[in-house]
């Protein structure tokens, strides 16, 4: 019982709020605030000061909540390892990301991971948003980092990493370059380079034009390389994420932020795997590259 009301009162500390917590911990108000009452009862102190609708810490309260979130803390790194070391078989992480990610910190997390669990083999292959979903879907990756473009589905963990802003790289000796910022209708007078497979060209053609808004001529690149390359030579704009610490773009490219009606245009990215193939590594993974990405 003490396990369980330690949650409950450090829920109400961190919330601030009985209702809150008792949301966060699926029960209802009145009995999150038994379950209080009957821990200062049974320690013989009063945890809580209550006053009309708000309250604060006694000092005993504040030792309490300080060391049950150590205990919390450590009680969950505990059920963290156990279920790893008794998935023995999870000895291969299969990673997917977007063909035209250039962030850092991918690169970062899988080192980090793998410094940490030497005994988990990785494995990584890169292909458009619609690539990546089919390798998801058939079981060909664990999990995929990429862009939202659908509703998130219930058959899939959704663990959203940020918001990002679009840039559009593009030649110095575009008149647009020397912009500070770039409107979407202005883009349409400029080539859009799109990092697509052949297969993938029309896929890819049909969202940046029909969803994102962008027009006139599309050219492709089958990788990051090449489309930079393409943009150096003064033959398009690039469309990129800044999902993490980009390169940057050299001496003949700018970089400039892409806006749409005087909004800049941002897309969606997370990590999506199964949730039915859901273990500690998949999770373990995905945190640590939110947790990099925050941090940068």
């Amino acid at each position: 019982m003490l396990f369980r009301q330690m949650k409950y009162f450090t829920a109400v500390v961190d919330c601030n709020s009985f209702t809150e917590a008792a949301e966060q911990c699926y029960i209802s108000q009145s009995a999150i605030s038994q379950q209080i009452r009957s821990l200062e009862k049974e320690l013989g102190v009063e945890l809580i000061h209550r006053e009309k609708r708000k309250f604060s810490l006694t000092p005993a309260g504040e030792y309490f909540y300080s060391q049950s979130k150590g205990i919390l803390d450590e009680v969950e790194t505990i059920r963290k390892e156990t279920i790893r070391i008794g998935q023995d078989d999870e000895s291969e992480l299969r990673i997917g990301y977007l063909r035209g990610y250039s962030g850092q910190e991918l690169y970062q997390a899988v080192a980090e991971f793998s410094q940490l669990y030497p005994e988990t083999a990785i494995s990584i292959v890169n292909g458009t948003h619609e690539e990546l979903y089919d390798l998801l879907r058939f079981g060909g990756v664990d999990l995929i980092l990429s862009d939202q473009r659908r509703a998130f589905s219930e058959q899939y963990a959704n663990y959203q990493l940020l918001q990002c802003d679009c840039y559009a790289e593009i030649s110095v000796r575009n008149p647009a370059s020397q912009q500070e910022v770039i409107e979407v209708d202005s883009l349409k007078r400029t080539p859009c380079i799109l990092i697509a497979s052949k297969e993938q060209q029309n896929t890819e053609k049909d969202y940046f034009q029909n969803t994102l808004g962008f027009g006139g001529t599309f050219l492709f690149a089958e990788n990051l390389e090449e489309g930079r390359l393409m943009v150096a030579g003064n033959r398009g704009f690039l469309p990129i994420e800044s999902v993490g610490t980009l390169p940057p773009p050299g001496a003949a490219v700018r970089r400039l932020p892409i806006v749409q009606n005087g909004r800049k245009l941002q897309r969606n990215y997370c990590v999506f795997w199964r949730k039915e193939q859901t273990n500690y590594y998949i999770e373990e993974f995905a945190q640590m590259l939110r947790k990099l990405l925050h941090d940068k």
